[in-house]
């Protein structure tokens, strides 16, 4: 998640201001004393959804999944040298298992993307390693092309930034921002906490909290799988809550 996010949906480009000096400054900041003891309020945060707490920064507008089922096609070929395959099936596989909570169910698979596998199911998603397809950001959702494409060179420089920070807790969390938008998501989450969140819109509005002076006492803030929130939103994208009371699509 470093440098802008870029979402791709039909001609309509959208770049989100998560620039690359910021996430390194953050990734680079020390750990606080508070950390550890102020953790349970970001935890409460990931696992309820309070009435009234789902915002976004209004930049979308959540549609359903780009399929009734989504079958995520993994290949390694130019991964970044940190990451083994299984490292980042990993990272698929818990992104996808929580996801599938929105009643789209996910699986991920290893091979390479054919054009007559991408045609053959419209629910199959290309997973690759391509600086090209992430246009100078960290990452990549694109939602016409069905593809979700991770940057070497962003995790390169990561590493060589900071290379105490463990890198697969940042590709964790990348995965499953992206794999959100594909989900339906396609609104940046204002609440700090979700995982479809973004900190700041570059004109001095910020993210939302309950506690805000915990933001500075954890390096990331942001979850790296799904909240309750992230999942509510998703369900009510993809009408799995219609008959009871919640918004479908």
């Amino acid at each position: 998640m470093l440098s802008n996010f870029i979402l791709v949906s039909g001609a309509k480009l959208v770049k989100h201001p998560l620039h690359i000096a910021w996430v390194l400054a953050a990734l680079l900041m020390p750990s606080l004393s508070q950390a550890q003891a102020q953790a349970s309020v970001r935890e409460q945060e990931m696992a309820e959804c309070r009435p009234g707490e789902i915002s976004t920064w209004g930049d979308g507008k959540d549609r359903a999944a780009v399929a009734a089922k989504l079958v995520f096609v993994y290949d390694h070929r130019g991964a970044a040298p940190q990451f083994n395959e299984r490292a980042v099936l990993t990272a698929l596989e818990r992104a996808a298992e929580a996801w599938s909570a929105c009643g789209v169910p996910g699986l991920v698979v290893r091979g390479e993307m054919t054009p007559a596998l991408m045609a053959a199911n419209p629910g199959n998603v290309q997973v690759l390693w391509s600086d090209a397809e992430t246009r100078g950001s960290f990452a990549l959702a694109n939602l016409t092309q069905r593809r979700l494409a991770l940057s070497p060179a962003g995790f390169e420089l990561l590493k060589r930034r900071n290379p105490r920070h463990p890198a697969g807790e940042t590709l964790q969390m990348t995965i499953s921002h992206e794999m959100g938008h594909l989900y339906g998501l396609v609104a940046h989450s204002r609440r700090c906490v979700d995982v479809t969140s973004y900190y700041d819109d570059g004109k001095g509005q910020h993210c939302l909290a309950r506690d805000p002076s915990q933001l500075k006492t954890v390096t990331e803030y942001r979850a790296q799988l799904p909240t309750a929130c992230d999942i509510q939103r998703c369900r009510a994208a993809n009408g799995a809550d219609k008959g009871k009371g919640s918004a479908g699509r």
